[in-house]
């Protein structure tokens, strides 16, 4: 009875810890960073969450929980699952090139996953996931819980063009989970992707962060997801933009400038 009453008392204090700790959170809605994405002709949203501060700010929290492909921005899902299950050894693990000329000139040679994942190369994550295979991909998508872990569109395609989808919440929460090693990887699987997703390295703080461009009811989107560290604070951050205008030449930096003003803005980044 004592053992069976200590487990009880111990639940009962998770929740009332759990509670304090959401009833703590608060939030802040910057209408005024509009003027980023004006700048790019693009519509989308913002979220950032200060870990310290256990603070989000948003920008059209509309979109908060709206799905979206995930297009590239799965490459860090794709290479933890790649690592863990031994289809890929480390981050020199090289893929050879097919020969087959594509759009982009950097995936047009041998790629090992460091350089596939800067260079978002299209076909060396698919051929990872089709060395992974459907079944053992969509064990993992369920048991960490990814976005819908929805695989249909074949294991080439599904997080390009088929079934899965995205909300920056879910981004957030699965950056928060690799951040704080709380993903059911191993520690060596999680240090791997987390040194192949440092954008910039600087005196005073570190970004890791991944792209991704897809296609959604004939719009574009475009996603750069990741988070700062600085000192001892840490924020994450989830940018979708989207348009319909597939002229729109600045559409492919955008996804990364407008997160980098708005950080510098925030007094997050220095000017």
């Amino acid at each position: 009875m004592k053992t069976m009453s200590r487990t009880i008392g111990l639940t009962i204090l998770v929740i009332i810890i759990i509670a304090i700790c959401n009833s703590a959170q608060t939030t802040e809605s910057r209408d005024d960073l509009k003027k980023y994405y004006e700048q790019y002709n693009v519509e989308g949203s913002f979220v950032l969450f200060d870990q310290t501060n256990n603070k989000y700010i948003f920008y059209n929290k509309s979109q908060f929980k709206q799905p979206f492909t995930p297009a590239s921005t799965f490459k860090i899902c794709n290479s933890l699952i790649g690592l863990e299950t031994d289809v890929i050894k480390d981050e020199n693990f090289i893929i050879p090139w097919d020969s087959i000329s594509r759009r982009v000139p950097a995936w047009n040679t041998e790629q090992d996953l460091k350089t596939a994942f800067k260079n978002s190369t299209v076909w060396y994550y698919q051929e990872l996931a089709r060395r992974v295979g459907g079944e053992k991909m969509k064990y993992w998508l369920d048991k960490i819980n990814y976005g819908n872990a929805d695989t249909s569109g074949g294991i080439a395609r599904f997080w390009l063009s088929g079934g899965l989808r995205i909300s920056p919440e879910q981004q957030i929460h699965f950056l928060r989970r690799i951040h704080d090693n709380m993903l059911p990887f191993s520690q060596r699987s999680i240090d791997i992707v987390k040194n192949i997703m440092i954008a910039k390295d600087t005196l005073g703080y570190v970004a890791r962060a991944k792209t991704g461009w897809g296609e959604q009811n004939d719009t574009n989107i475009g996603w750069y997801v990741g988070y700062v560290e600085k000192g001892n604070d840490v924020y994450y951050f989830a940018n979708c933009i989207q348009t319909k205008n597939s002229e729109n030449k600045e559409f492919a930096k955008a996804r990364i400038e407008i997160v980098y003003l708005i950080l510098k803005n925030l007094k997050i980044l220095p000017e």
